[in-house]
C-alpha cells in the first residue's frame, strides 16, 4: 500500500513522471513545462507524443528508449529524460539519444537538402554534476554547439538543458517564477499536503488533481506502488553503496595514514641517520684536527661545530 502521508505522486518514479507529463489527457502540462523552459521558442500550442522506443539502423546498433518523446507542430523535437544516478557517460548518452530524432529527419525517397528541425533534450537530473566548479550555485544549463573563440552559438537547433534538481533550494516563499515552481514541484510535489497558495492557476491545479494519489484507480495504484518500490530499492541501495564507499575511504585513508605515517618514520629515520653521520663525521674531523693542534676557529669552520662543543672534544682527547 501507498504509505500514509504522501498524497501526491512522486516525480521521480517512472510511473509518477509519465502519469503527469506523458498521458494524453495531460499534454498541456507537458507543453506549459516546455515554455517555461525554452523561452526563445514560438510559444508551443500542440505537440504529439512520439513512439519512445528506437531501434539502430544496424542489428549492432544500440536502441535507444526516451522517457518521453514528442514534437510540436513545427516539427521540432523534445527528449525529457529523468535521470536518477549519476552515470559516467551522462553526456554522451545525452548526445547519443539526441541523433536517434536527428536522423530520422532524413527525407528518404526524394532529394533532400539536410534541413532540420530544432532538437532539444531536456535531462532532469536527482544528481548534481561534479565537473562544474564554476557557477556551483548553477541548476540549469543551456548548451548548445559554439563557436570557441567568439563564444556566439554556432548551431541553434540542438540545445541540452541539464537541470540539477537538488540544487534547487527555494522555499515556497521564495518562488518567483514559473520555472521556479515547475522546479519546486519536481522536487518537492510528494512531500506536500495541500496546493500551496502560489500554485492556483488552472495548470498547477490540473496538475495536483492528477497527481493525488487517492484518485488513482486500481491499475494505476498498483503501477505506482511497483514504481514506488523501485525507486525506494534503487535509492537504499545507493545510500548503501554510498555508506560501504565512505567506510572504505576511511579504512584506505587510515591503511594509507599507516603507511604514510611509516613511509614518514623512515624518512625522519634516513633524515635523523644521515644527520646522526654526518654529526658522527664532524666529531671525527674535530677529533683528528685537535690531535694536529689547530685552533679552534679553523676547526669550527671546517666542521661546523660550536666552540662549547670542539673544547668538549679537547678535554675527552686530554689536549
Amino acid at each position: 500500500m501507498i504509505p500514509t502521508g504522501e498524497r501526491y505522486v512522486n516525480l521521480f518514479t517512472d510511473f509518477g513522471f509519465k502519469k503527469i507529463f506523458g498521458e494524453e489527457i495531460n499534454k498541456h502540462l507537458m507543453m506549459d513545462f516546455l515554455n517555461v523552459l525554452f523561452t526563445d521558442l514560438e510559444t508551443i500550442t500542440n505537440i504529439t507524443y512520439l513512439k519512445n522506443e528506437h531501434a539502430g539502423y544496424s542489428e549492432i546498433d544500440r536502441k535507444a528508449v526516451f522517457d518521453l518523446y514528442c514534437e510540436n507542430d513545427k516539427g521540432e523535437r523534445f527528449i525529457v529524460e529523468v535521470q536518477r544516478v549519476k552515470q559516467k557517460f551522462f553526456k554522451d548518452r545525452s548526445l547519443y539519444y539526441a541523433t536517434y530524432a536527428i536522423q530520422e529527419q532524413a527525407v528518404r525517397g526524394r532529394e533532400w537538402q539536410y534541413e532540420l528541425k530544432g532538437v532539444y533534450t531536456v535531462g532532469i537530473m536527482d544528481f548534481t554534476f561534479d565537473d562544474r566548479p564554476k557557477n556551483a550555485e548553477k541548476w540549469a544549463h543551456y548548451v548548445q554547439l559554439m563557436d570557441k573563440e567568439t563564444c556566439e552559438v554556432f548551431y541553434d537547433k540542438l540545445t541540452f538543458l541539464y537541470l540539477e534538481v537538488p540544487k534547487f533550494d527555494k522555499t515556497e516563499a521564495e518562488l518567483t517564477s514559473n520555472i521556479d515552481k515547475w522546479l519546486f514541484l519536481l522536487k518537492n510535489l510528494h512531500k506536500l499536503d495541500r496546493i500551496p497558495l502560489s500554485f492556483q492557476s488552472q495548470v498547477f491545479e490540473h496538475l495536483f488533481e492528477q497527481a493525488e494519489v487517492a484518485k488513482f484507480n486500481k491499475k494505476e495504484r498498483l503501477a505506482y506502488e511497483d514504481s514506488l518500490k523501485v525507486y525506494r530499492d534503487f535509492n537504499s541501495a545507493l545510500e548503501t553503496a554510498k555508506e560501504e564507499a565512505r567506510i572504505e575511504a576511511r579504512k584506505k585513508g587510515r591503511q594509507e595514514g599507516i603507511q604514510e605515517g611509516r613511509k614518514e618514520g623512515r624518512k625522519e629515520g634516513r633524515k635523523e641517520g644521515k644527520k646522526e653521520g654526518e654529526q658522527h663525521k664532524a666529531v671525527q674531523v674535530a677529533k683528528t684536527a685537535i690531535l694536529k693542534g689547530l685552533d679552534n676557529s679553523f676547526i669550527i669552520e671546517l666542521t661546523g661545530l660550536s666552540d662549547t662543543e670542539i673544547e668538549e672534544l679537547r678535554k675527552e682527547t686530554h689536549i
